[in-house]
C-alpha cells in the first residue's frame, strides 16, 4: 500500500471538517498506509497538549483517540507558518508531532506512490 497525506485545515470551527481529516488518517493506518497528518489553520491547536481532549463531535470517534493513533503510528505535523501565527513551537508541541514548512508537504505529496487529502 501507498503513503496517504492528510491537510487538515479545520479545527473546532468546523467540527465535521476537522473529524473527517483525522478519521481517514486513522482509517488509513488501520489499512496499511503509511500515514502523514498535516495540522494546518486551526487544526493546528490540536498539537498542543490537552487540546484534542478538548474537542466533542457527536457520533464522532474522540479526536484525542484518533490523535494518538496517528501519532503511534504515522507522522503528524504542523505547518510552520501556522504554528508561528498561533505562538506554537517546537517544545509546545505533544512528543512525536514536529513542525515543518510546505517544502516537506510538497515533497510527500509528490512521493510515488502518495496521495493527498485536503479536509
Amino acid at each position: 500500500m501507498g503513503s496517504l497525506v492528510i491537510k487538515a485545515t479545520a479545527g473546532s470551527d468546523a467540527p465535521e471538517r476537522c473529524a473527517q481529516a483525522f478519521t481517514v488518517a486513522a482509517v488509513g493506518l488501520a489499512s496499511g498506509a503509511d500515514v502523514s497528518l498535516w495540522l494546518t489553520g486551526e487544526s493546528a491547536w490540536f498539537a498542543l497538549p490537552g487540546r484534542a481532549a478538548e474537542f466533542v463531535l457527536p457520533e464522532s470517534t474522540p479526536l484525542v483517540d484518533l490523535l494518538d493513533t496517528v501519532l503511534a503510528g504515522g507522522r503528524v505535523t504542523v505547518c510552520a507558518q501556522c504554528a508561528a501565527r498561533r505562538g506554537i513551537g517546537p517544545d509546545d508541541v505533544l512528543p512525536g508531532v514536529r513542525i515543518a514548512g510546505a517544502a516537506l508537504f510538497v515533497a510527500e505529496v509528490l512521493a510515488e506512490g502518495a496521495q493527498g487529502l485536503v479536509y
